[in-house]
């Protein structure tokens, strides 16, 4: 039942972790002291971690000021925020308990909206809306897109917002013992605020009122989104694995879980930085990474991770620094990679596509969505050029493997700009094989365009591939300048001259512009003189 606070028993304990948070630990505490909720139903206690910036002295000048609402706690400096959180949570009271970085700030209504919408839902754990201020990301907005009495665990964008910035029920966390891993530098709070939703009765979310502010300082030094050395991250996804996996029997339940950790912690350590570190360590944080995945991740979990990622985690498992590495560079250059078109399906020829010597399945990196988005940002123009009756155009495209030369799975085509049908270029068509990829040269005879009855037609590649078609426009490439028009030409007695232009956003387009009879005719009766003088 709600409680007014009369009988000595707030209604929420805010745990508040400080370890040199100055100047926002005061924009912090003001947001506590203004609460709607009133003095008589919550209490803060705050645990300074040994600050040296002057955030001891401004939490006593706040419980000077409110004693009755206020405690601080002081303890040497643990390293983490772990420690005083459990600390706290020794000496809540409240029939709720809610923690607020020190960073950070609520909106004024915020508990007293939260405790109620608890009350009247049954609610052990619930989540307020959360914002970003100062460009700091709210990971998983889509959570605070309604009002939401019970939400599931495992069907819902939960298990990626596991902070501990929630209205959690104090009966749970004590029957259940729920503390913060303290050899946890970071990431501590995700075990807690996980097992407190696994054994929640009730899970909600208050989505119509702001109710946390999560703040990003100017000098980038939360503790979450500073630069944390490689085995400290490692150490974080090793606790996290082993919590969920105690927590959660095999199965669907846990790989709902798993695809966050594996997606962000596990990932982590396979991306720039691995260049930085010395061979041992890199073989080291291999090993490790490589158990995590032998243990924890079933091919359910892996597959859902982007090729790239998932391709690295499995170059970690083998061993392979090397060929990591090289993964890792190209990555950090953005160099493209070939798409393999093989036994009707595409793939992505990243480090490993194909190599017996590592056996590794072409399923790994097969391409089951974004192909269309692959296929725009590499097709290039590479070279165009007008005759007097044809349009020479060469296209470089990233497609590779056995099926890319066949017709029927790679082709051009010119779209009519204003509608009308495509017209297909296939007899017109050569394929060259090159180190770059699948290099398409057109032959385009000038009357096929004029006929079609519209004067500009914009240059397509389409390609038929895993029983679906990507048709994408092409751009045109950095050396391809669009010169002076081609010769005059004569289609049914009218005259056109032929051009080729655009732009990445509207693609190479091929232009046919009629010309007035007089203007011909004058043109190659000069022509025809200029000959006749040699």
């Amino acid at each position: 039942m709600p409680s007014d606070g009369s009988a000595g028993v707030p209604d929420v304990t805010v745990v508040v972790a400080v370890y040199n948070t100055m100047p926002y630990l005061t924009d912090c505490l003001n947001s506590l002291v203004g609460q709607s909720i009133g003095p008589d139903r919550m209490e803060v206690v705050a645990v300074d971690d040994g600050s040296t910036d002057g955030s001891g002295a401004e939490l006593d000048r706040f419980a000077a000021q409110y004693p009755g609402v206020i405690r601080v706690l002081r303890q040497p400096n643990s390293g983490g925020p772990a420690s005083p959180s459990n600390r706290a949570l020794d000496h809540a009271t409240g029939r709720y308990v809610y923690f607020v970085g020190a960073d950070d700030y609520l909106g004024t209504e915020a508990l007293e909206r939260m405790v109620a919408a608890a009350d009247e839902w049954g609610s052990d754990v619930l989540v307020g809306k959360m914002e970003g201020v100062n460009g700091r990301a709210v990971r998983r907005p889509e959570l605070f897109a309604e009002n939401r009495p019970e939400i599931d665990l495992y069907d819902s964008v939960l298990p990626w917002v596991l902070s501990n910035c929630k209205l959690f029920s104090r009966e749970l966390v004590e029957r259940h013992k729920l503390r913060f891993h303290e050899h946890m530098r970071i990431g501590s709070d995700q075990p807690f605020t996980l097992e407190a939703c696994v054994r929640a009765r009730r899970i909600s979310v208050l989505a119509d009122y702001t109710c946390y502010y999560a703040v990003l300082r100017d000098d980038g030094g939360n503790i979450t989104q500073g630069a944390v050395q490689v085995h400290t991250r490692l150490e974080c996804a090793e606790s996290l694995f082993g919590v969920v996996a105690d927590l959660i029997e095999p199965g669907p339940k846990r790989d709902a879980i798993l695809r966050r950790h594996t997606r962000w912690e596990l990932t982590m350590p396979t991306r720039e930085g691995f260049l930085e570190l010395d061979r041992a360590t890199q073989e080291d944080v291999c090993a490790r990474v490589g158990g995590l995945v032998e243990r924890y991740v079933t091919d359910e979990v892996l597959y859902t991770l982007p090729i790239v990622r998932r391709a690295r985690l499995r170059l970690a498992q083998l061993g392979e620094v090397d060929l990591l590495c090289e993964a890792i560079r190209d990555g950090v250059a953005e160099r493209p990679y070939p798409i393999a078109l093989k036994n009707g399906r595409t793939y992505l020829a990243y480090q490993g596509f194909e190599d017996p010597r590592l056996g590794l399945p072409d399923d790994l990196f097969e391409i089951t969505k974004g192909m269309r988005k692959r296929l725009s940002r590499e097709v290039r123009t590479v070279a165009a050029r007008c005759g007097r009756d044809t349009v020479d155009i060469t296209v470089r495209t990233p497609l590779t493997g056995p099926e890319a030369g066949d017709p029927a799975t790679v082709r051009l085509a010119l779209a009519p700009r204003g509608g009308g049908e495509t017209l297909g270029l296939d007899e017109y068509t050569t394929r060259e094989a090159r180190e770059d990829g699948l290099h398409v040269t057109a032959r385009i005879p000038a009357a096929l365009i004029a006929a079609s009855g519209r004067n500009r037609h914009a240059l397509r590649l389409v390609v038929r591939a895993a029983g679906e078609t990507h048709d994408v426009p092409v751009p045109p490439g950095a050396s391809v300048v669009p010169g002076p028009r081609g010769e005059l030409f004569w289609h049914r007695a009218r005259p056109y001259r032929l051009g080729v232009s655009g732009d990445d956003r509207h693609g190479t387009m091929i232009e046919t512009r009629p010309v007035r009879p007089a203007q011909a005719v004058a043109q190659r009766v000069r022509r025809v003189t200029s000959l006749g003088g040699k």
